[in-house]
């Protein structure tokens, strides 16, 4: 899981460079407003693919390890539970 939503990020970010780039490379000398659109999109798109990143999987059991044994046993034991019914 962890390494779909990293390719995501750094898909959403190579298009974000993409688009600020090629805007004002390339675009800007068609249509100025088209280019300031374009980087408008791509003002967008970091903090989603931050979004995207750092979203929690189901499987994920990042937020309730504490390194208490017995809050750990607990939890897995709830785990191993809910996966047999």
């Amino acid at each position: 899981m962890y390494a779909r939503r990293r390719h995501a990020y750094f898909f959403l970010m190579g298009a974000c460079l993409t688009l600020f780039i090629s805007a004002w490379a390339f675009v800007r000398l068609w249509s100025v407003p088209a280019a300031v659109a374009m980087c408008i999109v791509a003002m967008v798109i970091p903090p989603l693919a931050a979004i995207v990143a750092n979203r929690r999987g189901p499987e994920d059991r990042w937020w309730d390890e504490s390194g208490d044994e017995e809050s750990d046993r607990w939890w897995r034991e709830l785990d191993e539970h809910n996966h047999r019914h």
